[in-house]
């Protein structure tokens, strides 16, 4: 559990071009909102991520949301956001289907969903490939 604000390097190669993300990880409680704003200026993407045993995990995705939109600037209205349901493992702890994240995903207007699990590495790549992707075909990345 993130507790305020934790930060992370992570390198990937993407078409031949090597990337080097840095990843800012906000606790998803309402008392660490504050310090969103700060850091979202900058950004060139985002990610999501809620608990899929865990329904009330997505109680706060609009607000979050409203304030990741406000900060971004209008040069950066194609600011990618993917939606990510996390501990997909455990399917017998789910509440929360796939087809109910998608629902999410399509009806927040972000540009992709998905489901990882850090326990088994399910998707893990594969999300900060398809986000890296996105923020370079915006030409966000160099």
């Amino acid at each position: 559990m993130t507790i305020g604000v934790d930060f992370e390097v992570k390198s990937l190669e993407i078409n031949e071009k090597k990337v080097k993300l840095q990843i800012w990880d906000f606790g998803g409680e309402e008392r660490f909102r504050f310090l969103l704003p700060t850091y979202v200026r900058g950004a060139n993407g985002a990610l999501f991520m809620y608990d899929v045993t865990n329904y009330s995990s997505l109680a706060h995705i609009d607000d979050w949301l409203l304030v990741i939109r406000k900060e971004i600037k209008s040069e950066q209205d194609n600011f990618p956001i993917i939606v990510v349901g996390s501990k997909a493992d455990l399917v017998e702890d789910r509440e929360v289907t796939g087809e109910e994240g998608i629902k999410i995903a399509k009806s927040r207007g972000v540009e992709g969903f998905i489901e990882c699990s850090s326990k088994s590495g399910e998707n893990v790549e594969e999300t900060f490939d398809a986000l890296t992707r996105i923020m370079m075909q915006n030409s966000r990345l160099i």
